[in-house]
């Protein structure tokens, strides 16, 4: 038996790669590329281990060549959930057991098979898949992953090594628990990172999950399934379930074995979870976990006396990486008047040279939106902008979909500081900027700060100190991320604990300590070395 009480180090954040012209890691990656782009794959079910094949398929698209089919995958069924449940209760048994050392080996090896042997993979499974820029894809679908796996397993060693203290005559310690059923994960399209940890962040600390993938990120997603399986998770600690979320979430929710949720995804989803949770509670054996992020409208507040330039930098950086499709990429700005003139030319001018298209073309710094229906949607916000006097389109607004589903990087100024593109959350390459009085700064912030439900991330640009400490005082509720001088996306495992409150989600901050002690239930335990033998107390001795 071992007895070693072994701890791992703190690890250090993965280096990305740059893809730069003529390296050896454009080559491998281009060879991948070629390689995913000539072939159809069949993505099952995984459940208990096992690949589990419905018959009830759909197909699965690029979203820049939207008649290019990557993938057909199977959906599960009421039948695949229930099996998926009784594996799930069946794996625990056993996982929740074993040393956590073991568990916690099994992650970091996933993290070496992903950042070694599969990186191309992963990468390649990524921009074709969810129409990721190689750096877009490079800085999360292996970065940030990795980073989750090889931080929550130290934060692992961190929580279990905290014990109480003892004292003459007694032994305390703490015993930190599994939740008692399974962790039921549903993680989004735009990020593989995300969806990676939902599921395996909670398995770590001897949970068992039932992890449910967004269907437009499936063909990354089951690269992952594959290395979790490869690097020696048990069968049956996570399921594998792609398909419709409402048949999905009903079988997992009214199951008696739910004990928490594990989400990434919009605020109606949520909130609709939240409130079946709650209707279901008689059902369960404990008070579930309840952990979510749910999305944002993020904003860039720039001072008077902010760099012109590393505020348009940021601005597009910020509204444009990813088509805008991040939790915490810049939808709304407010812009001075006087730095107004400066900052439109200049943005005009860097949009300008922003190339879109297909991301197997390294030129391009775009790709395309995820699916018809977000196409539809944005589109006729732009259309609505065009028309209404409250609002502008003053650079972009263009977007095609005969191809793939394409969104010019569009700018709308809004002459009203409440028009519904400064508050309303639309997922997409399109930012809404709104010119203030440069003596209304003050004013301008509680605007900020009571115009959106949100509070994920934001920024202020600014030299002037007191400028910043009155934005960090008056924004303090509006950003559960907040940025200095710096866009307001690309928070770093074990940098910067990402999560944000209002609307926004719990904030258990994902990449900390505080999200993995979500995943354990303690016990204390106490021993008496010396038991009283009498029932009496010294007090007793005289009346």
């Amino acid at each position: 038996m071992d007895n070693a009480i072994f701890k791992f180090e703190r690890p250090v954040n993965e280096a990305p790669l740059m893809y730069e012209p003529g390296s050896k890691h454009k080559k491998e990656l281009k060879k991948e590329l070629e390689r995913q782009s000539s072939q159809t794959i069949e993505i099952p079910c995984v459940i208990g281990g096992k690949e589990v094949k419905t018959g009830d398929t759909a197909d699965f698209v690029a979203p820049h060549d939207h008649k290019h089919v990557l993938a057909r995958y199977h959906k599960a069924g009421d039948k695949e959930m229930q099996m998926a449940i009784e594996a799930a209760m069946e794996a625990k048994k056993k996982w929740e057991k074993m040393p956590w050392v073991e568990r916690a080996s099994i992650v970091m090896k996933a993290a070496d098979l992903l950042t070694k042997k599969y990186r191309y993979v992963v990468n390649a499974a990524t921009m074709l898949g969810q129409s990721k820029t190689p750096h877009q894809a490079e800085i999360e679908a292996v970065c940030e992953a990795a980073d989750f796996m090889r931080f929550n397993t130290w934060y692992a060693g961190k929580i279990y090594e905290e014990q109480p203290l003892s004292v003459d005559n007694v032994i305390n310690r703490t015993e930190y628990r599994p939740l008692e059923g399974f962790v039921f994960a549903i993680t989004p399209f735009n990020f593989v990172a995300i969806a990676s940890n939902l599921p395996l962040a909670p398995a770590l600390m001897g949970n068992v999950s039932l992890w449910k993938p967004a269907t437009t990120s499936l063909l990354s997603n089951y690269y992952i399934m594959q290395i979790y399986k490869e690097a020696g998770l048990p069968d049956g600690v996570i399921n594998f379930l792609p398909g419709k979320g409402s048949v999905i979430g009903k079988n997992a929710i009214e199951s008696e074995h739910f004990a928490g949720l594990h989400f990434t995804g919009s605020k109606g989803t949520f909130d609709y979870l939240w409130k079946s949770i709650s209707n279901n509670l008689d059902k369960y054996h404990v008070y579930p976990r309840i952990v979510g992020e749910t999305g944002g409208k993020d904003f860039l507040m720039m001072h008077s006396t902010a760099n012109v330039d590393a505020t348009v930098t940021a601005l597009v950086r910020g509204a444009y990486e990813y088509q805008g499709q991040k939790c915490s990429a810049v939808s709304r700005a407010y812009i001075p008047k006087s730095k107004w003139d400066e900052v439109r030319g200049k943005l005009e001018k860097m949009i300008k040279e922003v190339k879109m298209g297909d991301v197997q073309d390294f030129t391009n710094f775009m790709g395309a939106v995820i699916d018809e229906a977000s196409f539809d949607n944005v589109a006729g916000f732009i259309d609505q902008a065009k028309k209404d006097k409250d609002a502008d389109v003053i650079i972009g607004g263009g977007y095609d979909k005969s191809k793939g589903w394409f969104i010019e990087p569009t700018v709308i100024q809004a002459h009203d500081p409440k028009y519904v593109t400064m508050h309303e959350e639309l997922f997409a390459p399109v930012l809404t900027i709104y010119v203030y009085d440069d003596n209304k700064y003050e004013e301008t912030l509680d605007l900020l700060n009571e115009t959106s439900i949100y509070g994920l991330t934001g920024a202020i640009f600014a030299t002037d100190r007191y400028a910043i400490i009155q934005a960090e005082d008056k924004l303090r509720q509006a950003a559960g991320n907040f940025y200095i001088n710096d866009k307001p996306t690309g928070a770093i495992v074990g940098q910067q604990p990402f999560g944000g409150a209002r609307r926004s989600g719990t904030n258990d901050k994902a990449g900390s300590i505080m999200n993995q002690l979500r995943w354990v239930s303690q016990r204390a335990i106490k021993e008496s070395n010396v038991m009283p033998t009498d029932f009496r107390y010294p007090y007793m001795g005289e009346k």
